[in-house]
């Protein structure tokens, strides 16, 4: 099974990079995050057409939101509350397969690295706190195939930014971030399926790239904020894995690249929401 994961950045100003990427890479279930719109108003119909007739859709007006389409039919639908503020960044679904596939857009926390002066900031560490408590709650759960994808809105290596020590002050870098997303990682003992199966921890690996760069790619400062992570049900199931970096630089792209991986997969259980 092939399975993606990509920030959109509003699914209807770039529907038609989505269906361009569809139509090339063929994955079996696409993970959207920012898609910026209500359920009523999401372009279902061009991604009907390509097959993705399996919709699973939680959105708000102008914010955040995630979507889930796919080839393969779902057994159950459901969402998570990790945010205090409401917002739609949570869905988790189980195919027909058997994965419960769960897809996070986790907050990107503003520009201030300080919880008691920015708002946007703590409710960042909240929302990671929040998911290393849901997943720590299900530890039987572990041996099923369980995967995780989103925009993490965190960097957590040295080498998933362009400069370790600039950025240690910038938010998505810093060390309070980074504890944060290892302790979500060891709740669930989750693989980061990038790092720990397919490329060398000692090797620059990004999936953003700012607007605000005059030309992105000759100065290629960027940032591994979107992520694949697999439950030990899983580990070494992924056959292959890939960053599609290409696809910054086509017309109106979005700052994200989508991720992709394949796997062999055995069956799971019903999904649950972690409570």
């Amino acid at each position: 099974m092939k399975v993606g994961t990509w920030n959109i950045n509003s699914v209807r100003q770039r529907i038609n990079l989505v269906t361009r990427f569809l139509r090339a890479e063929q994955p079996d279930v696409l993970c959207l995050q920012e898609t910026k719109v209500v359920d009523e108003l999401f372009p279902a119909g061009p991604l009907r057409r390509l097959g993705y007739v399996h919709q699973a859709i939680r959105g708000q007006k102008g914010y955040h939101g995630v979507a889930i389409v796919s080839r393969l039919p779902f057994r159950s639908v459901a969402s998570g509350d990790f945010c205090r503020e409401g917002h739609a960044r949570h869905l988790c679904v189980v195919l027909e397969n058997g994965v419960e596939l769960n897809n996070f857009y986790v907050p990107a926390g503003g520009d201030i690295p300080d919880p008691r002066v920015n708002p946007k900031f703590a409710h960042k560490l909240a929302f990671l706190s929040a998911m290393a408590r849901a997943f720590r709650n299900r530890p039987h759960d572990r041996r099923a195939p369980v995967v995780l994808v989103g925009d993490l809105n965190v960097a957590p290596l040295e080498n998933d930014v362009w400069n370790h020590k600039q950025l240690l002050d910038v938010v998505s870098h810093t060390p309070i971030e980074t504890e944060l997303l290892a302790e979500v990682k060891d709740a669930f003992a989750w693989s980061d399926i990038a790092r720990d199966e397919f490329v060398p921890h000692d090797r620059k690996l990004y999936s953003w790239w700012s607007y605000r760069a005059a030309d992105w790619r000759a100065s290629d400062r960027g940032r591994r904020l979107d992520h694949i992570w697999v439950s030990p049900g899983l580990k070494g199931a992924a056959t292959h894995h890939a960053i599609h970096k290409k696809l910054r630089g086509w017309k109106g792209a979005s700052d994200h690249v989508p991720v992709v991986a394949e796997f062999a997969l055995q069956p799971a259980k019903d999904c649950r929401p972690p409570p």
